[in-house]
């Protein structure tokens, strides 16, 4: 569960110190989902950080899917849920 922990405005926050660009959201099943696209150790970064996640978050799996950047994004933005 990630209500209540703040996790998609932390990550948008920490995306934003790093440089990364991208989106965020909450799933209907009760996951998040995540693109991030920058600098490959940001975006490492970015990928490590999501395994721990704010204060108060539990996080029991992290799935990654490299895929080549497309430059789409311009900053980094918290989706609507679902």
């Amino acid at each position: 569960m990630v209500q209540g922990v703040f996790f998609r405005h932390t990550a948008r926050q920490k995306a934003g110190e790093l440089g990364v660009n991208g989106w965020i959201k909450n799933r209907m099943d009760g996951k998040v989902e995540a693109v991030f696209e920058g600098p490959d150790s940001a975006v490492d970064t970015m990928g490590n950080w999501c395994r721990q996640g704010p204060s108060g978050a539990r996080v029991s799996h992290v799935d990654v899917k490299e895929e080549k950047p497309t430059g789409e994004f311009t900053g980094f933005s918290i989706k609507g849920s679902w």
